[in-house]
């Protein structure tokens, strides 16, 4: 069991790694599409084969190794209660795996309309996930509901300032 614990963990981290990654690269290439070309194109080209490197290489597997020894261990955990929590919040995180692909396929073609700071708000949504993961597996059926969900909106809010206050810098990342 601590095999299947220890492969799910290590798949844990590289799927957020690569969903991390991922998002960041997001920005960047939105950003290259402002630039002048040769440049826009260029960048443009690099970042979708990165991209595109990322999302199978990485990401992908990462994703597959946690589910895949994730469900093993359900031989040995069962169901507690605090498990439904956990699994509603994986869900939560392939829905956001999954939306990254589609982004990546608009960027790599050229028709995402989102913008740089959309991109960077967007980016911080598994780091939401990944707190929350941690408390529930953490802390099991002795979780304060309440205690968690105000941290989060509180942390929410603070990445919302932060991104807001950076985006105000840039001129031309002034709309969402």
């Amino acid at each position: 069991m601590l095999y299947l614990k220890a492969l799910h963990i290590i798949g844990a981290v590289v799927w957020f790694a690569g969903l991390f990654y991922l998002g960041r690269l997001f920005v960047y290439h939105q950003e290259a599409q402002s630039k002048p070309e040769p440049e826009c194109s260029i960048l443009s080209a690099q970042f979708a084969l990165m991209e595109r490197r990322l999302w199978y290489a990485i990401t992908w597997p990462g994703l597959c190794i946690t589910v895949i020894f994730g469900s093993a261990l359900l031989h040995f955990f069962g169901f507690p209660d605090w498990l439904y929590a956990k699994l509603g919040l994986v869900a939560l995180l392939i829905g956001y795996h999954l939306w990254c692909g589609r982004l990546r396929t608009q960027l790599a073609e050229g028709t995402c309309t989102w913008n740089s700071r959309r991109f960077r708000l967007f980016n911080e949504g598994p780091s939401l996930l990944l707190i929350a993961i941690v408390f529930v597996v953490v802390l099991k059926d002795a979780i304060s509901w309440p205690w968690l969900l105000l941290g989060l909106a509180g942390t929410g809010g603070i990445i919302r300032i932060t991104v807001w206050a950076v985006a105000a810098r840039k001129p031309e990342n002034s709309r969402i």
